[in-house]
Formats: structure tokens, C-alpha cells, sequence
């Protein structure tokens, strides 16, 4: 039995893996799928001070809260850019990361920076709001942008998806024990053709050959689930 923290992406919420987490409780995991500050129904409680420092912590929080040892994180999007901070900062308790189509960030590197050509405020039309600097305002465009084309799935999506702050996306991640954070296994599961320019092999090589690839749009944890859950478990026995 493995223990699994499923952290979002830019826009989502813990919502997202609902039915991933479904599976993987079924074959008796331990599944921990929160949303972070500011998002998914924590949107109503937005303020300034939600960073990327912030996601991080809270995510932190939750493994020493709960007392998590060999967590497997997984993340999604800039979910990727949150678990390298924690496994950075709680390095003990995590057993594993997992990056789902995700930001695979450097030391003292922004997602901004990290994926300048979809992540800048110019194309997420910025916005202030109750003194908040906001991206990725709710709009029906969002489900098609994230690879979702069944209408069903799309209107679901899309009623859920919630601004996000722009701090998160701006600030630079700033490791403290990378080498430690560096040791711990790592894993890719991507969909090659909505983040392009990876280094593949060296992905490749920094996980040992643990790089699954499928034909699927980036929110593939909603398009693919089954898929994304079997990886998960493979990654878990293994």
C-alpha cells in the first residue's frame, strides 16, 4: 500500500483527480488530493500573500500534519513546480515524485520563466481584483486549452476551474537541499505534443527510463484516468 499526495495545476483545484483517486483507493491505496490556497473551493479565501511559497508550504503542512513518510508526490502542470519545493523542503517524507505533463523547474526559476510562451500575463489576461494581481479568469475556452474535447467532461471542467493568483506563476522557486531533493526518484508521465521543447532524454536519465508517454490533451488525469492511475500504481510497486 502506497501513500499518494495528488497536487493540481494552474486553474484546478484537489477536484481534478477525483476519479484517479477513486482508483487508486480501490487497490487500498492512501490518497490525499487537496487544493491548494486560493483555489478550487478554497477560491473564496484569495488574498495577496498566495505565492508559490505559500502552495508549497501548505502542501509541507499536510505531510507533517498527517505524519506522511515515503509520500509519492504527484503534479500536475505547475503542480510540478509545488512538489519539487516540497520535496526540497520535507525531503524526509517523501518517498517519490511524480511529474504529470508538468513544469520540471531549476533552481531559482519561475513558471513564467520555465514556460514563458503559455505562462505570461499578457496571454492569461491579467486582472486585479480585492487588490489581487489574477490569471486564468474562468472562460469556456479553458476546457479545450487543457486537451478536453468531450462536451460532457468539458462543461464539468469548466464549472470548475477558478482564477490564480499571479504570484505563484512569477515567484522563483528557490531550493535549499537540492542535492537531497535530486536523490529522490523521480518519474514523467507527459503528453508530448502540449509542452514542447523537453529535453526528453534527459528526463529519461534523471528518472532511470521512468517516461510514459500518451495521446492525450494535458489535463490528462481527467481525459485519461485509468491510464494515469495504472502508471501510478506500476510506479508504486516498483
Amino acid at each position: 500500500m502506497a501513500t499518494f499526495v495528488l497536487v493540481h495545476g494552474g486553474g484546478h483545484g484537489g477536484w481534478c483527480y477525483q476519479k484517479v483517486a477513486r482508483q487508486l483507493q480501490a487497490k487500498g491505496h492512501v490518497v490525499y488530493a487537496p487544493s491548494l490556497p486560493g483555489m478550487g473551493e478554497h477560491t473564496h479565501m484569495i488574498h495577496a500573500g498566495i505565492d508559490l511559497d505559500a502552495h508549497i508550504d501548505d502542501v509541507a503542512g499536510l505531510l507533517f500534519s498527517e505524519d506522511l513518510r515515503d509520500a509519492i508526490l504527484v503534479g500536475h502542470s505547475y503542480g510540478g513546480m509545488v512538489i519539487t519545493g516540497v520535496a526540497d523542503r520535507a525531503t524526509d517524507r517523501v518517498g517519490h515524485r511524480v511529474y504529470l505533463d508538468a513544469a520540471y523547474p531549476q533552481d531559482g526559476e519561475s513558471l513564467h520563466e520555465h514556460a514563458f510562451a503559455s505562462i505570461n500575463p499578457t496571454r492569461q489576461a491579467m486582472y486585479v481584483e480585492g487588490g489581487v494581481e489574477l490569471v486564468m479568469k474562468p472562460d469556456p475556452i479553458y476546457a479545450g486549452f487543457f486537451g478536453i474535447h468531450d462536451p460532457v467532461l468539458a462543461e464539468w471542467t469548466n464549472a470548475r476551474l477558478t482564477p490564480q493568483p499571479w504570484k505563484c506563476f512569477s515567484q522563483k522557486l528557490m531550493l535549499r537541499n537540492e542535492a537531497a531533493m535530486r536523490a529522490i526518484p523521480e518519474s514523467h508521465l507527459i503528453c508530448t505534443e502540449t509542452i514542447p521543447g523537453r529535453d526528453m532524454e534527459k528526463l529519461k536519465a534523471n528518472s532511470q527510463g521512468r517516461v510514459w508517454d500518451i495521446d492525450t490533451g494535458h489535463d490528462l488525469m481527467l481525459t485519461e484516468p485509468q491510464w494515469v492511475a495504472d502508471r501510478l500504481m506500476e510506479i508504486a510497486a516498483a
